[in-house]
């Protein structure tokens, strides 16, 4: 049963009850990339700081993908996120974990990379998202 005081049809209160359900997939990731199912400290201040620092990074990487992509979808029914976002475990695979140095030749820093192509396709990939939304 399902109390509500939406005043919508049996069908689209299912369906929003349902939806709501996919914050579930955002409680596994904090878990299992974020290390939110750590509890670092004995203390409960430094488990809140702990807490908030994920929880920051977290809502930071969302932040990064929206401001750099355009909404992948529309409104829908169960109301799902607009945009497909990428896990944070996913981008740091790609984007910090990536072999390369900055050097800075003539004073301009300077990002080199392996001569794998399709490493560095991917990487200026993320650079050209982040140039169109400055």
């Amino acid at each position: 049963m399902v109390l509500t005081n939406k005043n919508l049809t049996a069908g689209k209160v299912v369906a929003f009850h349902n939806g709501r359900g996919s914050q579930e997939g955002i409680f596994a990731e904090l878990k299992s990339h974020n290390a939110l199912g750590y509890v670092p400290t004995r203390t409960w201040r430094g488990n809140q700081v702990y807490l908030l620092s994920v929880v920051l990074a977290h809502n930071l990487s969302r932040e990064l993908q929206m401001i750099t992509r355009a909404s992948s979808r529309t409104t829908q029914e169960k109301r799902p996120a607009l945009w497909d976002f990428e896990q944070l475990n996913t981008l740091r695979r790609r984007v910090i974990q990536r072999a390369g140095r900055l050097i800075r030749p003539q004073g301009r820093l300077t990002l080199s990379m392996s001569a794998n192509q399709a490493a560095q396709n991917e990487l200026l990939h993320y650079l050209d998202e982040i140039e169109k939304a400055a």
